[in-house]
């Protein structure tokens, strides 16, 4: 609970994925996927139940495992590969407020950004509460570095690259003079219930961005996603140790 308002974390682990199948439930640093997001959830100051949303028992009997609840199987209909993402969350809420449970802020921690953490959690939240004059929801952000838009290109039949920046290569900027820009990264989305309904989706305009670490921006969606997202994971020590050398209250 935060501010007097009661918090759900739902992980979604449906088990069809075609880019790298069973992927929720594949052991990632010693433990299932899935068991990520649950212990992130189980750290947070401010969850105060963690669900899983799954149409598979076996799925479900994974996460209570490591500390999650499974009061249902989602529908065959809410989990196929066209279901919205909204169904599945909307689902859970009126299917717990039925039995009288009722929460006022839904946070969605997918299995996909094993890397997020309560610390994450705890801020985003914290940063909700105190611009609730203007917002109603946040989600995770990175910054766009090696992917900044001034950098695209079109290819031509014939192999020929065009840029899309009007001034062409010439003109492109150096990186160093390039207006920061932001992608969604998965890592985290949270939302007030009433808003989420009424607006049917976590962005809009009065959603804020929540600034991810580079590390933890990475999701999961196929093989090569999880070789190098586990690396990451097991070399965290070292990624830190750089990360704090190099922000700016580590600069000399």
């Amino acid at each position: 609970m935060i501010d007097g308002r009661r918090v759900l974390a739902i992980v979604p682990a449906r088990k069809g994925s075609k880019g790298l199948p069973l992927k929720n439930v594949r052991p990632f640093v010693g433990k299932p996927l899935l068991a990520w997001p649950i212990a992130a959830a189980r750290a947070s100051a401010y969850v105060d139940r963690i669900i899983i949303s799954t149409d598979d028992q076996d799925f479900a009997d994974i996460a209570v495992q490591h500390g999650a609840d499974a009061p249902f199987l989602r529908p065959a209909e809410l989990a196929s590969d066209t279901s919205p993402s909204l169904s599945f969350i909307l689902h859970a809420v009126d299917t717990l407020a039925q039995t009288g449970d009722v929460y006022d802020y839904v946070v969605l921690l997918e299995p996909t950004s094993p890397l997020t953490e309560a610390s994450d959690v705890d801020a985003a939240l914290e940063q909700l509460i105190q611009a609730g004059d203007r917002a109603d929801a946040i989600v995770g952000i990175a910054l766009m570095e090696t992917t900044h838009p001034a950098y695209a290109v079109r290819q031509a039949t014939d192999g020929s690259i065009d840029p899309l920046h009007p001034g062409g290569f010439a003109a492109m900027p150096r990186r160093q003079d390039l207006e920061p820009v932001f992608s969604l990264d998965g890592s985290l989305y949270i939302s007030s219930v009433e808003t989420l309904r009424r607006e049917q989706g976590f962005c809009h305009s009065r959603t804020l961005g929540y600034r991810s670490a580079r590390h933890k921006a990475y999701e999961v969606d196929d093989l090569v996603d999880f070789i190098c997202i586990e690396a990451i994971a097991e070399n965290l020590d070292i990624i830190l140790k750089d990360e704090s050398r190099t922000s700016p209250s580590g600069e000399r």
